[in-house]
């Protein structure tokens, strides 16, 4: 049995999706679960939308201590007020922040097609200020409980979308600047032994997701919609990254891992783990996953190749051609 008792975290952002799921398997493990969003209680009205009384629920429901906090990751005194209770309420002890909280997902499955110079200029802020300016505050909060204690884990959800074009213009640079905020921040923190690193979900089935290709929520002229979809509804579920979260604060060598940006379905493979639907998860450093996806090969066909067939990850970095 994995034990996380005793730790205390902060999962932003876990009214639904990929919060939720990192929410409720900390608690599962044991651990005293923070999570914050603007959405304090359930709408009747709108079941899909998620709410931190349903992440609470849930966790409950495991065996698990959840703490909901009503935060605007917009609102800087917000962010104040939510550390100064962690540390009020837990005599100074945080042992993980995990900054997820992302309020732009709408916003950009409503402008994906469109060039950057056709899209409001209000675009750069809706991305921007909550997905990144308020992970380095939410960072900076952080260590000032972890560095003293000489302990303690940050890590960044980001994607893929910060080595390739994804989406739009604004959401690379700002997945890219998390991924950058790890590395740096982990060259400070290391001394101190204060763990960060930027953690890439693949295709995730979130509520949002499924609930916007239910709908075609998106623009007709969607280039490769279908398979998009097809990438999403076969994707991991959201608590697969909390499974992954769950083992890396348990490792003892996380110091090691530190600085990275590091696949979650890597980690299920390196530390041998499937998703709570029993499926294990492709790497988009594999090769059945990059023959599905660049070369066509059916998804039958892709799956016989094995798991360990792997590109090296330092390739994805000379892919992008910066030199």
């Amino acid at each position: 049995m994995m034990t996380l008792s005793g730790k205390v975290c902060l999962v932003t952002g876990a009214s639904r999706g990929i919060g939720r799921g990192i929410a409720v398997q900390l608690g599962e493990a044991g651990a005293t679960v923070y999570v914050t969003a603007r959405t304090l209680q359930r709408d009747p009205d709108m079941p899909w939308k998620g709410s931190l009384e349903e992440t609470i629920e849930e966790i409950q429901a495991r065996g698990g201590k959840g703490i909901a906090v009503q935060v605007d990751h917009n609102n800087e005194n917000d962010v104040n007020l939510l550390f100064e209770r962690i540390r009020r309420e837990q005599n100074g002890q945080l042992d993980l922040l995990v900054n997820n909280v992302f309020s732009a997902v709408k916003v950009i499955i409503q402008n994906m097609g469109s060039p950057f110079w056709e899209q409001p200029f209000s675009y750069w802020d809706d991305v921007y200020h909550v997905g990144v300016r308020n992970h380095y505050l939410c960072s900076i909060y952080a260590a000032r409980m972890m560095v003293p204690r000489k302990q303690g884990l940050i890590i960044n959800v980001s994607s893929a979308a910060g080595l390739f074009y994804t989406y739009s213009v604004v959401y690379g640079i700002c997945q890219e600047a998390c991924d950058r905020m790890a590395l740096d921040c982990a060259h400070e923190l290391k001394k101190h032994e204060v763990s960060y690193l930027s953690l890439w979900p693949g295709y995730v089935r979130t509520e949002t997701m499924i609930q916007t290709f239910a709908n075609k929520e998106y623009p007709a002229d969607l280039p490769h919609s279908h398979k998009l979809e097809s990438n999403i509804l076969h994707g991991e579920t959201p608590e697969y990254i909390g499974k992954c979260i769950v083992y890396l604060l348990r490792d003892r060598a996380i110091l090691k891992r530190s600085g990275r940006v590091l696949f979650t379905a890597d980690l299920g493979d390196d530390f041998g783990f499937t998703d709570i639907d029993g499926k294990r998860p492709w790497s988009p450093r594999s090769v059945k996953y990059l023959a599905h996806n660049y070369l066509g090969i059916p998804k039958w066909i892709a799956d016989w190749i094995p798991n360990f067939c792997k590109v090296p990850g330092w390739v994805f970095y000379l892919m992008r051609k910066k030199f």
